[in-house]
């Protein structure tokens, strides 16, 4: 259950390890996170195609969370379940998600997804959302191609003159379009 003390302690768990994980923190540029919830989908149990709602609050308290990214984090193995796959609309089309236990996509709340029926077993995962620093996919794609890209090149070569001047127009281009 969402008020359940095992929700809070695997849902604090979960927020841990996404604060320590570098490549989400480049990919989201998180400022609010809702608190991570849990469902059990089994017996043919399926939840049909919607786009998230634009706005959540966080029950309790006065906190609300503009919900930028969904992020659906797989708990189940997937040769432990059949169908349950989630199923995301984008501009490339229809992508099929079904990860490892402990793998997590993350996604435009925009898109138009669903989960499909699952047929056997029974498929565990947490989803929540999060209100990211910059609200535009655009412009976070932007700047995630270029933290990945810098800190490539820092793997190959020591700080340049050249690397920190991309690490410097990275920071100015979020000062630009953050918003705390």
């Amino acid at each position: 259950p969402e008020n359940s003390e095992a929700a809070h302690k695997l849902g604090d768990m979960i927020l841990l390890a996404l604060s320590r994980n570098n490549q989400f923190m480049s990919a989201a540029l998180p400022n609010k996170i809702f608190p991570p919830l849990f469902n059990c989908y089994q017996g043919g149990q399926s939840f049909g195609i919607h786009v998230d709602n634009a706005v959540r609050q966080v029950p309790g308290t006065p906190v609300k969370v503009r919900t930028d990214l969904s992020m659906t984090l797989f708990i189940s193995e997937p040769e432990e379940y059949e169908g349950g796959e989630l199923i995301i609309e984008d501009t490339y089309g229809s992508q099929s998600v079904k990860f490892a236990a402990g793998d997590m996509v993350l996604y435009p709340s925009t898109s138009l997804h669903k989960v499909t029926p699952v047929t056997k077993g029974r498929r565990l995962a947490s989803f929540f959302w999060l209100q990211s620093m910059v609200p535009s996919d655009e412009r976070r794609s932007i700047l995630y191609n270029m933290d990945m890209a810098i800190q490539g090149l820092r793997e190959k070569v020591q700080d340049s003159p050249e690397i920190v001047k991309l690490t410097g127009v990275y920071h100015n281009l979020l000062r630009q379009w953050a918003q705390t």
